[in-house]
């Protein structure tokens, strides 16, 4: 088993996205991308702006390669999209670019409201066979739609991937290690190598019990597998990597992002956002000419 995180925050990119090839077969998971529109008041630095320039033709390569693709929710850095943003995956980018590929999401039945437009507008444009992912025992399956964080109401549902071969290897997508439950589904399919959602730490909202509840399940799942790559949420933030170190040293077990993962430098460029500004500044104008093709980012390729 080959695996390949392409897109995610340690990578300098909004995502959790991966190509697995196991044999003959070729998985796309999460094929999406974002930079936090705002953050902190600033709009993505140029210089995040090139480094997803990169991530998004890779994700647009492996989505030809691919056999399979598997959509684990319909949020905007995970899937490409039909309104997408100049940061974002634009759909037409990928339009026919694989007729023979097979895509896999949850049941309408687990969509939310806007889930629900977002996927049915792909599906207008994207003429592919479209399967329903299901709990399976074969080499490759699905969870049942697990909670997008905390287990509330309000919360959208994510769909976990298990694919096995030589390796167990698990996607879990957004489950930000908030519901006991998720992790134990997750254990239950005794992984060799975990690629998870951590917490959003850089959230006001992230209490000491909200925090005390992700420590132990990263504790619980990184004393259970041979590799623990937390990264999405957790790596939005400086904060993360003291994560990563802690839970490594309570567990035993080794505990790394996707950066670490795929031997390349960390790049926390969101966490970095403010500082990117003071050292480079913008032109004025420069997103707006970004987003109607008058302006580049080649002076601001410094992570390349």
């Amino acid at each position: 088993m080959k695996i390949e995180i392409i897109g995610a925050e340690s990578l300098g990119v909004r995502g959790l996205c991966c190509f697995i090839t196991v044999k003959e077969q070729k998985i796309l998971i999460d094929p999406g991308i974002a930079l936090g529109f705002i953050r902190k008041g600033l709009l993505p630095h140029p210089a995040q702006v090139a480094v997803a320039e990169v991530i998004r033709e890779k994700i647009i390569h492996a989505w030809k390669l691919a056999t399979d693709i598997v959509f684990s929710h319909f949020h905007g850095d995970h899937v490409p999209l039909t309104d997408a943003n100049p940061y974002q995956l634009d759909i037409k980018r990928v339009v026919n670019l694989n007729p023979g590929v097979r895509i896999w999401s949850k049941s309408a039945q687990f969509l939310s409201s806007k889930e629900q437009k977002r996927a049915t507008a792909l599906k207008e444009v994207l003429d592919v066979p479209w399967e329903e992912g299901k709990p399976g025992t074969g080499a490759f399956s699905f969870s049942l739609p697990v909670p997008h964080g905390e287990n509330i109401e309000r919360n959208d549902r994510v769909m976990m991937t298990r694919i096995e071969n030589d390796t167990v290897f698990v996607h879990t997508s957004d489950i930000q290690l908030l519901d006991d439950d998720t992790v134990d589904r997750v254990l239950e399919w005794q992984p060799d190598i975990v690629l998870a959602d951590g917490p959003p730490i850089y959230f006001d909202k992230m209490n000491t019990e909200l925090r005390h509840r992700a420590w132990n399940n990263a504790v619980r799942l990184a004393g259970s597998v041979d590799t623990l790559v937390l990264d999405h949420h957790l790596m939005r933030s400086h904060e993360g990597v003291q994560w990563l170190e802690g839970i490594s040293a309570e567990s035993g077990g080794r505990v790394i992002c996707a950066a670490d993962f795929m031997e390349s430098p960390r790049r926390l460029l969101e966490a970095e956002r403010e500082s990117l500004y003071d050292k480079m500044p913008v032109p004025p104008g420069w997103h707006r000419d970004y987003g109607e093709d008058r302006a580049g980012t080649g002076a601001f390729k410094i992570f390349l």
